[in-house]
Order: structure tokens, then C-alpha cells, then sequence
């Protein structure tokens, strides 16, 4: 059987972002309690930023066995929990509440000095988790980007290459602020669900070009998400 010239997207549009958090917190629900039903435990790769603070809000009081539920982000700013800008602070503030207080929370950040000094030791720590993932949540920025995969990164090119074997990389880009550290995108794929939520007309009109390739849209990152052909993506949109 011939494989298809491009992954399956599809669209899930809401007029209200309330209830996308709430639609959004029910399939990944369902994903975890899945994961944990095959294999004892199950596996949620989330994003940071104000996007998806609802989300979290809404998820954190799933009814499921959240101690069998490993969490960890996407991606990190290499920053302390401590540092406002910092991932692992918003997901603790919102996401890991009320019954998800008991989740499993694996940080990608360490106390190194920068994240090429920190990156072994937060592989070592991620290679434990109980892959594939249950469920991967991506968000993606007004250049474009999702993760840390941001135009001009000086590893974006390993980042994005489906034949790289790295779990996670180190990633600095004039337009990410500081220094990162990021799944790359075969990890990401390596999932029962991947998910991309997004906000606002201009995302929308955006990720139609990076998708069609139309304009600046083919140079965008996250145009390698949608066109590779392992895993569909569900995009979860309000204006």
C-alpha cells in the first residue's frame, strides 16, 4: 500500500475558547485513561505559554487515576521554576491542581549553567518515561514556530529531521529570548495523539499557508508537523 503524500488534519473550530479547553481537556482525558488501561501508566508531553491556561484548569480536575500519569512539557526555557517566564512554573499553577496533583511532573530544566551543559542529564531522566506518548499538545507562535523549533535555530535542521535519533535537543534562536531545550520532532511523533491548539484569526490564516506552503508559510516550522506523514494532527482552534 502506498503511504499518503501527507499526514491527516483536521480542524475543530470554537467559537468560545471555554469550551475548547473543555472539549480539548475531554480527548486528552481520554487519552490517559486509554494509556493507562493498555499499560498500567500513560505518558502527556504538554506546551507552555498563556494559551492553554484554561486547558489546564480544565484538565487538572479529569476524573482518571492521575498517579499512573506521567507529565512532562514540550519544551523549556532554560530558566528556574522560579523565573516567571518559566514553563514548569505554569504547568505546577495550573495544570498539576486539584485531582492532577498527583501526576507524575518530569521537568526539563536542570541547574546547569545553559541547556548544552544540562541536556545529557535531562535525557537520562526522559529516557525512564513509559513511551510512546498518550498525547502531545503543541501550541505555535505568531514566526511560526511550535516547540522550539524556531526559524533561524541554530539545531533546527536536526531538530525537524525525522531520520535524528536525539530525544531532546539544546536550541537558541534570535527570537526565543533565551536559550531552550526541546523534544525533537521524531520524539514528538512518537505518540498515540497529537494535538496543536491554537487562538485567534491570524494563527489560523497563518497555519493555512504553512500548510498549503503558500508565501513565507513554507519556511514556517511548524509546516514540518503538518506535512510529515506519521501522525495525524488535530488542530483545536478559537477566534
Amino acid at each position: 500500500m502506498a503511504m499518503p503524500d501527507h499526514v491527516d488534519v483536521t480542524t475543530h473550530s470554537f467559537t468560545d475558547c471555554h469550551a475548547l479547553a473543555r472539549a480539548l481537556a475531554d480527548r486528552i482525558a481520554e487519552r490517559l485513561r486509554a494509556g493507562i488501561a493498555a499499560r498500567g501508566q500513560a505518558l502527556l508531553a504538554v506546551s507552555g505559554g498563556s494559551t492553554p491556561v484554561h486547558f489546564f484548569r480544565q484538565l487538572s480536575r479529569a476524573e482518571l487515576d492521575w498517579s499512573k500519569v506521567h507529565v512532562t512539557l514540550v519544551d523549556e526555557r532554560w530558566v528556574p521554576e522560579s523565573h516567571e517566564r518559566s514553563n514548569a512554573r505554569m504547568v505546577k499553577a495550573d495544570l498539576l491542581q486539584h485531582a492532577a496533583s498527583s501526576a507524575h511532573f518530569v521537568p526539563l530544566y536542570t541547574d546547569a549553567p545553559t541547556p548544552e551543559a544540562g541536556v545529557a542529564a535531562v535525557r537520562a531522566r526522559i529516557a525512564a518515561l513509559p513511551f510512546p506518548f498518550d498525547a502531545v499538545i503543541l501550541g505555535m507562535g505568531t514566526d511560526g514556530h511550535t516547540a522550539s523549533f524556531f526559524p533561524g535555530g541554530d539545531r533546527l535542521a536536526e531538530a525537524l529531521d525525522l531520520a535524528g535519533t536525539a530525544l531532546l535537543l539544546p536550541m537558541r534562536a534570535a527570537g526565543a529570548g533565551e536559550p531552550r531545550i526541546t523534544f525533537t520532532l521524531p520524539a514528538l511523533l512518537d505518540t498515540q495523539g497529537l494535538f496543536l491548539h491554537i487562538e485567534g484569526e491570524p494563527k489560523r490564516q497563518l497555519l493555512a499557508d504553512a500548510r498549503l506552503g503558500l508565501g513565507a508559510g513554507k519556511d514556517y516550522p511548524i509546516r514540518s508537523v503538518l506535512i510529515q506523514t506519521r501522525v495525524p494532527v488535530a488542530v483545536y482552534w478559537c477566534p
